[in-house]
Parts: structure tokens; sequence; C-alpha cells
């Protein structure tokens, strides 16, 4: 099971990256916050301060990840070409 499935590029999504430090990514639905932070982290090579998850209607899971400080969600997003 590929747990990150792709990042989320709405212009919501765009601004948590500026204003919260937050990359927003759809993941699937069975994966849990810790499965996201492992992967996350060692795709990255960045610290995850916390993970928050919904679960939509359309079997998907929304993971609004939140980056530690020291690490700047711009810098993922570059790496994503989402900014």
């Amino acid at each position: 099971m590929a747990v990150l499935k792709y990042p989320l590029a709405t212009e919501k999504a765009i601004s948590l990256i500026d204003k919260s430090n937050v990359i927003t990514y759809i993941a699937d639905f069975r994966a849990t916050k810790t499965e996201i932070k492992k992967e996350f982290e060692s795709q990255f090579g960045v610290k995850v301060d916390s993970i928050r998850a919904v679960n939509t209607s359309t079997n998907l899971k929304k993971a609004y990840i939140k980056i530690a400080k020291g690490f700047k969600a711009s810098d993922v997003a570059s790496k994503l070409k989402l900014a």
C-alpha cells in the first residue's frame, strides 16, 4: 500500500504552506497518522510536528502535515513543484 498518494495544490493548501508551515497531502484512507509521518519524514528529510487527518467521502484521507520548527514547508513545496 502506498501511504502518500499526491500533494494537494488548491488555493487553500498553497496558503497553508506560507501561513502555517503545513503541507497538505492525499493519503490512502487506511493509513494511520504514524505511517503518514514516517513516510513523509523519510521522503523529504524533515521532522513532522503534527498531523491532522480528515477522511473524505471519496475514500481518500486528506492529511495536513505540520512541519517542525527549523524546517520550511516552502522548501518541501519547491521539491514538489507546488510553489
